[in-house]
């Protein structure tokens, strides 16, 4: 008897020390990270695009892969204008719960076509015609971003493409089958400079 109430009395610390235990564990939430996020973007260069991310299982889940997409079609006054926008790289996130601010380093290709309606001509070609060019940039481009967590979030991303900017754009005109070639200086366009182009655009989209 003597010796069954000690370790009854052991018995029933255990028991409440193992209680314990349990229900801290139960207290603690455990926060699920979110790998794949789907949403679009709209800023600049891309307008407006569609973006998706996969937060890889490297470096304890900071690094992640991300690729842009975008084609709009729009007239402004008598100029037609077709965009199509690419852009794909990685993201370093801070901490590593896939949100959160990061760094971004990704290639950017922006592809424009202009055609313009209505030209008027000189030289006895014709009173009126059109015209088309296009505008190609490449760029690498370097970001500082955050991004919210949870099932909808927020992006924010800031920064600079390098990239080498034409001066001047050469034009391909027709009026009354007859064919002109001229070149004009590009116009001076906030956000863009011979040595590159602002990028900054806001995000809104789901995880999973």
């Amino acid at each position: 008897m003597k010796k069954f109430i000690p370790a009854l009395i052991i018995l029933f610390s255990f028991s409440i020390y193992g209680q314990e235990i349990i229900e801290e564990s139960d207290s603690i939430t455990v926060e699920k990270i979110k790998r794949l996020s789907l949403g679009v973007k709209a800023g600049v260069p891309n307008i407006a695009s569609l973006n998706g991310e996969l937060i890889l299982p490297l470096v304890g889940n900071r690094i992640s892969a991300y690729f842009d997409y975008g084609a709009l079609s729009f007239p402004i006054d008598e100029t037609d204008i077709e965009t199509t926008y690419t852009e794909y790289g990685i993201n370093f996130y801070f901490n590593s719960k896939g949100k959160g601010f990061y760094l971004s380093a990704g290639n950017g290709s922006l592809s424009t076509d202009y055609t313009f309606n209505n030209l008027d001509f000189e030289d006895g070609a014709g009173p009126t015609g059109s015209g088309s060019t296009e505008l190609d940039i490449d760029a690498v481009n370097l970001k500082l971003g955050v991004k919210t967590g949870g099932t909808i979030y927020l992006r924010l991303e800031a920064g600079f493409g390098f990239t080498s900017v034409p001066e001047s754009l050469t034009f391909t005109a027709t009026s009354n089958n007859i064919t002109q070639t001229f070149t004009e200086e590009l116009p001076n366009i906030p956000g863009i400079s011979s040595d590159g182009i602002l990028v900054g655009n806001l995000g809104l989209g789901f995880s999973f």
